[in-house]
């Protein structure tokens, strides 16, 4: 049986205190590639822009071929936007930017 990968703990801005425990390094590179991606303040992205900048950013080892990108995608956002750190505007679609 393989070794256990470290793990993290995010948050989800739609469930104050609650916290999910997911793969560390996943999370750093998922997390690196969506801030790279958002840009620094409003009109902000679609979550579909910012998907196809954060894609181009992951490491194949960890993400080969993209795959659950989108997942990750939405956790860092979510606990990015926990944290104050990325911020949502009142549009539709729903657009995104670093607060």
């Amino acid at each position: 049986m393989p070794p256990k990968r470290p793990k993290t703990e995010i948050e989800n801005v739609l469930q104050p205190g609650k916290t999910y425990r997911v793969d560390a390094e996943k999370y750093a590179a998922a997390k690196a590639a969506y801030l790279k991606a958002l840009p620094a303040g409003p009109p902000g992205l679609t979550a579909a822009e910012i998907m196809v900048g954060m894609v181009a950013q992951l490491p194949e080892a960890l993400f080969p071929g993209g795959e659950k990108a989108g997942w990750w995608a939405k956790a860092v956002q979510l606990d990015l936007e926990a944290k104050s750190v990325v911020q949502r505007t009142k549009t539709t679609p729903l657009r995104l930017h670093r607060a």
